[in-house]
């Protein structure tokens, strides 16, 4: 018989290398009280692979259930050489950034000046600097800084930036704050798996909202989805999702995923691509582009049937298709995206049981709607007939294999991937998180310091899920990619994977968040956590 345990909290050794003082604290949480009064015990093993090594480090663990621990690691501390500061741009060449310094000098604003940024992402091809940032002024205080963005803004100048120089990616002293959660998987007796905010496709909660109502012992945001309508469906997976043998979103193609077998015990971090096809009793086959989403909207791109611009992932980048095929099931939520086009509505049997002559009806239960816009529309109408069979097939590909989807079996988008056999490998321009046309788009994503929500494996089998808070000067800086993934193989992962952050970026234990929010507006409501549950 399964013993099942309720909310144990069993303190373990907190490592601590001296106390850490931080501004603008966040009110302690139950869970941060019960950390703060354990027992320190003095080590120099282990430190994480962020600032200079003899910075201050303070780690405080407990135990959650047998299996699973938590540990909270505070490092480093303020430094008094970060600032704040203006970006006014960031453009490619050398040229550009002179003639827009010069300019700023005719209007008066004589202390701007000019930073070379060499670092590229690890697996871009073309060499020389990323670009040249044009930048202005030194504050103490952020307030100062936005007031020279509002006198530049008066004179014309736009897509200007307040930043603080900590989260650059260059030497600081910090601080930063990083909760892990370790699970070992022979060892929990529960399950690791990934929920939807509000058990379906459309609309969003926080993690905090999820990983109640789900009862979870602790939580972590997990893929990339659409934030608002112009992009598709708010909520919408961006990239792949499949839960209980059931595959939920397509793949942004080529892009890493992380796949959790609760069967076998096993996990596993792969490049992956998705192929659907409708098959009708007449013979007749279409590409399906899509599931569970708005048709001709394609968050992240690294979609199939001539999507523009692109067919290769693009991040933060919306592309678009007025020809598309796309499947709902219940799990989309009651109704199908409204539009132009045609629908038909396949019985759980596959036999075609409604034509509508446009989009936007019932999900039945027990089967699915086909919706199509374009060529697609026409291929319902000539194809999918009453009475005819529908049979939609699909294929997930991953790092050349063909991947088994059974009930034991969930995937979940993330990128890019961190690292791959107990080495560091960073994908970044493979994976669409580098523009050409705007090199600024990956400094300001993969090389200046972000909040991160990192997943790991290590060799051992144990699960890794980890936050750095960022954006918090005085709390926390952030992390880069190579940060990230530095900090990911001193903590013993042998692979691993960038998850969604930003303003994302949320851990939950029991029913505390011991994250601190990015966005002003407070806890980022989400498409999809990881949780782990009795």
């Amino acid at each position: 018989m399964r013993k099942i345990w309720k909310k144990p909290i069993l303190p373990i050794a907190s490592i601590s290398l001296a106390s850490v003082m931080f501004v603008n604290a966040i009110p302690e949480t139950p869970v941060q009280a019960k950390l703060n009064v354990q027992s320190q015990v003095q080590t120099k093993n282990h430190l994480l692979p962020l600032g200079t090594p003899n910075l201050q480090e303070k780690r405080t663990s407990m135990n959650l259930a047998p299996g699973v621990k938590y540990t909270k690691i505070n490092r480093g501390e303020t430094s008094s050489k970060d600032f704040y500061t203006v970006d006014v741009a960031f453009v490619e060449t050398q040229k550009q950034a002179k003639i827009l310094l010069g300019n700023l000098k005719k209007d008066g604003f004589n202390r701007a000046h000019i930073i070379k940024e060499s670092d590229r992402a690890v697996d871009d091809r073309k060499k020389g600097p990323l670009g040249y940032i044009v930048r202005i002024g030194q504050y103490q205080l952020e307030a100062d800084a936005a007031e020279m963005k509002n006198k530049l803004s008066e004179k014309g100048y736009s897509g200007l930036r307040t930043v603080y120089t900590g989260e650059d990616g260059e030497k600081t002293t910090g601080p930063w704050i990083v909760n892990v959660l370790e699970v070992d998987q022979d060892g929990f007796y529960g399950h690791v798996v990934p929920e939807l905010a509000n058990d379906a496709v459309t609309g969003k909660e926080t993690l905090t909202q999820i990983a109640d109502r789900n009862d979870a012992i602790a939580g972590v945001n997990a893929g990339y989805f659409v934030m608002g309508e112009k992009d598709g469906t708010p909520g919408d997976l961006a990239g792949i999702f499949a839960s209980k043998g059931q595959l939920v979103s397509e793949a942004i193609n080529g892009r890493s995923a992380l796949i959790l077998s609760s069967a076998e015990g096993k996990a596993n971090i792969a490049s992956v691509s998705t192929s659907i096809q409708a098959t009708s009793s007449d013979g007749a086959v279409m590409e399906v582009d899509g599931l569970n989403r708005k048709p001709g909207l394609i968050r992240n791109c690294g979609g199939v049937g001539g999507d523009t611009i692109t067919e290769r992932a693009k991040h933060d980048f919306t592309c678009k298709d007025e020809s598309e095929l796309i499947q709902y099931t219940s799990v989309f939520g009651e109704k199908t995206e409204s539009g132009d086009g045609m629908e038909v509505v396949v019985n759980h049997a596959g036999v075609v049981a409604e034509i509508r002559n446009k989009r936007g009806g019932d999900i039945p239960s027990g089967g699915s709607v086909l919706a199509g816009t374009g060529e697609a529309a026409e291929w319902l109408r000539d194809h999918a007939r009453q009475g005819k069979k529908i049979q939609v097939k699909s294929k997930i590909i991953g790092d050349g294999k063909q991947l088994k989807l059974d009930q034991s079996t969930s995937m979940i988008n993330g990128g890019p991937r961190l690292m791959k056999n107990g080495e560091i490998s960073i994908n970044a321009v493979e994976e669409g998180f580098h523009w050409e046309e705007d090199p600024g788009f990956y400094y300001r994503f993969g090389e200046r310091r972000n909040p991160r929500t990192l997943a790991g494996i290590k060799e051992n089998g144990n699960l890794l899920f980890v936050t750095i808070d960022g954006r918090a000067p005085g709390w926390s800086v952030g992390a880069n990619f190579e940060e990230s993934a530095k900090v990911m193989k001193s903590l013993g992962a042998v692979d691993a994977i960038n998850l969604d952050g930003g303003g994302s970026t949320t851990m939950t234990v029991w029913d505390d968040r011991v994250t601190r929010p990015s966005d002003a507006a407070g806890e980022r409501p989400i498409a999809d956590g990881i949780l782990l549950v009795e």
